[in-house]
């Protein structure tokens, strides 16, 4: 099942713009369920900066319905990001006395224990209420691939035993060659972490390429920042400014194709929209959910049923689909991404096939093709 969130349902230029609350939602509360009633998954941004009390947590089950899905960011201490004492649990600033700031590289193990202990019961009333996602490990991009990080790892998935953690790495090194992206992809799948796979701008140490593949069996995760290369490194006011990016109905139909295929592979497929500019990733939210209805939510297809939305193009003969690749014009760099032919198939009727074009590569040399991803009667 695909489930379609923003990251954060309480950012402030979401809130100031007035054009997604309801003008008689004025409260935490008010905005939380409203959220609720159009999306069924959420990240929880503020848990990067604090540990949630467990009164917050109880309110947030409490005022989402039933299924409806928190995914939480982990406190930034526990991922190597310098952390203000101040924003700490008073139980664990007493044993502090006269720190002004942390990292986790050099701090006592009692005071990290202590975190970790917070941080995990702080999430308790998520758990008991069925609605704990994934807890997000987004490390920085200073942290590149060493024995050190993978051993972090691996206490991180000891400290949280009962979790699902997915892990966004932010530094290209991770994805450099193939080589390298196998070894990190089979390092997170032998820690059950769920691979993130990153749609944002590209080029740059700090940006990583959309690796697609699933790590674990349960879930695979997307997170689109947007692709505004202007603003990603440049000095700015906000997370907000520096994800200003609004997605075209193009772009985001080819990253729903890949989701949903990509989704047959997992028992749950989410994808945050963390473009948190004003409304623009609870727009292409929208939109997104929209496009699974048409192309299927991303469950395994039953191929024994031809009319299933993703089972469909199991039905369709080798020479019946190369008919309807015959309609579209020669794939070549700088086509639309996404194309789409009819075709009348023997088993069915008339179907729309959905194709986009990918790059294939054999030895030294590559060239560009039309992928069938998905097809529907009409």
């Amino acid at each position: 099942m695909t489930l379609v969130g923003h990251a954060s349902w309480a950012e402030k230029t979401l809130i100031d713009c007035g054009r997604f609350y309801p003008p008689d939602c004025k409260t935490p509360e008010a905005r939380l369920r409203y959220y609720a009633s159009i999306f069924p998954l959420v990240e929880v941004d503020s848990s990067y900066y604090a540990i949630p009390s467990q009164t917050n947590t109880h309110n947030w089950a409490a005022r989402t319905p039933e299924g409806f899905v928190f995914n939480v960011k982990a406190f930034r201490f526990f991922t190597g990001h310098q952390t203000d004492v101040q924003v700490l649990p008073r139980g664990v600033k007493e044993l502090l006395p006269g720190r002004k700031r942390l990292l986790y590289r050099d701090t006592a193990d009692e005071v990290k224990d202590a975190l970790w202990d917070a941080f995990s019961q702080s999430l308790e009333p998520l758990r008991l209420n069925g609605k704990l996602g994934l807890i997000h490990f987004q490390f920085p991009p200073s942290v590149v691939p060493s024995p050190r990080v993978v051993a972090h790892l691996e206490s991180i998935r000891q400290k949280l035993p009962r979790d699902t953690i997915s892990v966004e790495f932010r530094h290209s090194s991770w994805w450099d060659g193939t080589s390298r992206t196998v070894e990190t992809l089979a390092m997170l799948r032998g820690l059950n972490a769920v691979h993130t796979v990153v749609d944002g701008p590209r080029g740059f140490d700090n940006s990583v390429p959309p690796i697609w593949e699933v790590t674990n069996p349960n879930y695979m995760l997307v997170r689109l920042h947007g692709r505004n290369t202007e603003t990603y490194n440049a000095a700015v006011s906000s997370p907000a400014e520096r994800f200003s990016y609004e997605y075209s109905d193009s772009e985001l139909k080819g990253i729903i194709a890949e989701t949903v295929r990509l989704a047959y592979k997992a028992r749950h497929a989410h994808m945050i929209f963390n473009n948190c500019d004003e409304d623009k990733g609870v727009r292409n939210g929208m939109t997104a959910l929209k496009m699974l209805v048409q192309y299927g939510d991303g469950k395994m297809p039953d191929l024994k049923d031809p009319f299933h939305p993703n089972g469909v193009l199991a039905a369709v003969s080798v020479e019946e689909l190369s008919a309807a690749s015959n309609q579209l014009p020669p794939p070549a760099q700088g086509e639309p991404e996404i194309r789409e032919a009819e075709v009348d198939v023997a088993r069915i009727g008339r179907v729309r096939i959905t194709f986009q074009l990918r790059e294939m590569r054999h030895h030294k040399s590559s060239h560009m093709h039309w992928a069938a991803v998905f097809a529907q009667p009409i």
